[in-house]
């Protein structure tokens, strides 16, 4: 049996339950759709603001449309101004040239008439002067024949002849213009000549000059440089400071070189490293002791070469300072001939020439045994070797005619005795003969032979001779031929020649010689 009542709980309950869930429903119905509401309102709201910022957005754009179609529209105007003001420019000088051409068109135009009625009178005036010039041609060959039957000669004959003359005419102006050209040459001549001089002696490096100024020295090993060169090299500025001569430690094997122009200090240097290498104490204190020890006995030697060269010669009374002079030439050389040998060979031609012309033959010694005196300093006391000598021998109390002799044996001075012309020939003869300068007989005599020859193919030359061992040729030219204009340009041509087809040490000088003889017979 239930409890009374039970079922109207139940029911009461089951009532009550699905109203609840009824209103529950419709609660969440209601906050459904008041979130959709919601939404809808915040949907639009966001339309709203879009459509609005839209609009803005649209109008910005547009006003940045018309401000860019405004600039555009500017710019265009600006350019379609310059446009058409260049154009208008281009216009009138398309006018201005158009005129221009039509003014010149018509200037052309009445040109052209104008030649044309110049060009017929031109014709008229070319047809006369033809009938002119065949009339004067006419004319010049009956006066050529006429002045043919006058004269004996042929028009070919008389062009020849006037060729001729026209030639010797020109040969003529043009010796006065070589002449006058080499005077005013002649006055810078020696500033130039010495400017070559000096660049050539600069370039030149050949054997002989290395074999002149340089002294090489045999090493017993390759050690020894190191030894000469010493600590930091003082001991090789020491041998240099106290000989006054470079030394040269090069890859040279076994070898020292010694450089110098001064022959006398180059052989100390040279006597003094030989005595340094073989003692083997090389040192600076060591040094000094071995270079004043060589001096005072080179000092020696040269006075003793001096003294054999006045006992051989014969020449006596020579002041003690000449002797010494004397002996330095032993060291000097001059185109490989040795100076003091030189001398001793001058000084006996002198003697000989003397003797035959009966002059005083112990001054012609004299002079001819000191007449290079000056070579022994020339590289100390600027000037030419022959003055230099002389004021030497001057100074130590020579006679004025052996001072004269020693300054005229090159022409320095003019020579006004004849000791001095037999000291000059007796240079030349010692040192131009064959041997004396290096030079075979053979290429001597045929170098002679080649100068005769081609001196005697100019024409005009009647005899050639070679003089002065080749150093100059002299031409004798037929003075009928040749005048004396014409004779100075034979000597160009012949050195020209010279200069083309001989190959020759130093200078040739050539020497024209014409002359006049006018004969007649006292019957």
């Amino acid at each position: 049996m239930g409890w009374p009542g039970g079922s109207t709980i139940l029911l009461v309950i089951v009532v009550t339950g699905g109203l609840g869930m009824l209103a529950g429903f419709y609660l969440r119905k209601m906050i459904l759709e008041s979130r959709v509401k919601s939404v809808e309102c915040l949907a639009k709201k966001m339309l709203d603001e879009a459509g609005r910022e839209a609009e803005s957005i649209r109008k910005e754009a547009s006003l940045q449309a018309k401000d860019q179609l405004y600039q555009l529209k500017v710019e265009f105007d600006k350019e379609a101004r310059e446009r058409r003001l260049e154009l208008n420019i281009l216009e009138k000088r398309l006018l201005q040239k158009e005129e221009h051409l039509e003014r010149k068109t018509a200037t052309l135009d009445a040109k052209d008439s104008e030649l044309a009625k110049r060009e017929k009178t031109i014709v008229k005036t070319e047809r006369g002067l033809q009938e002119q010039e065949n009339r004067y041609q006419q004319l010049i060959q009956e006066q050529k024949n006429q002045l043919e039957r006058l004269a004996g000669i042929s028009s070919e004959e008389a062009r020849s002849l006037l060729l001729q003359a026209l030639e010797r005419e020109v040969r003529t102006d043009a010796a006065r213009m070589v002449k006058r050209i080499e005077a005013e040459a002649r006055e810078l001549a020696d500033k130039k000549a010495k400017e070559v001089i000096a660049l050539a002696i600069k370039r030149y490096a050949g054997d002989y000059v290395a074999e002149q100024t340089v002294s090489v020295i045999n090493l017993p090993n390759e050690e020894m440089k190191g030894r000469i060169i010493g600590r930091e090299g003082r001991n090789i500025r020491a041998i240099e400071a106290a000989t006054g001569i470079d030394v040269i430690i090069d890859d040279t094997p076994e070898a020292v070189i010694l450089s110098g122009f001064n022959p006398i200090r180059r052989e100390v240097a040279r006597l003094s490293l030989e005595r340094l290498i073989t003692d083997g104490r090389i040192h600076p204190a060591r040094v000094e002791e071995i270079v004043d020890k060589v001096t005072q006995e080179m000092e020696v030697n040269v006075r003793e070469a001096g003294e054999e060269a006045t006992f051989d010669v014969g020449v006596h009374g020579l002041h003690p300072e000449l002797i010494k002079l004397l002996g330095k030439l032993k060291y000097r050389t001059s185109f490989a001939q040795n100076v003091l040998q030189h001398s001793k060979e001058v000084a006996f031609l002198c003697g000989i020439m003397a003797s035959e012309l009966g002059v005083n033959v112990k001054q012609a010694k004299r002079a001819g045994l000191l007449h290079d005196l000056g070579k022994a300093v020339d590289h100390e006391i600027e000037g030419p070797h022959a003055l230099i000598g002389a004021e030497l021998a001057k100074r130590y109390g020579e006679s004025p005619k052996v001072v004269h002799a020693i300054a005229a044996h090159h022409e320095d001075v003019p020579p006004e005795s004849l000791l001095a012309i037999l000291v000059q020939a007796a240079d030349t003869l010692s040192g131009a003969r064959p041997g004396a300068r290096r030079e075979m007989l053979e290429s001597y005599v045929k170098r002679l032979e080649e100068l005769e020859k081609i001196a005697r193919s100019f024409n005009g030359v009647s005899k050639t001779y070679a003089i002065q061992a080749g150093r100059e040729v002299r031409l004798i030219v037929d003075s009928d031929q040749l005048s004396d204009e014409e004779a100075v340009l034979l000597s160009r041509e012949v050195a020209k020649e010279v200069e083309k087809k001989l190959t020759y040490p130093g200078q040739i000088k050539v020497t024209v010689i014409r002359e006049t003889r006018a004969v007649e017979y006292a019957r």
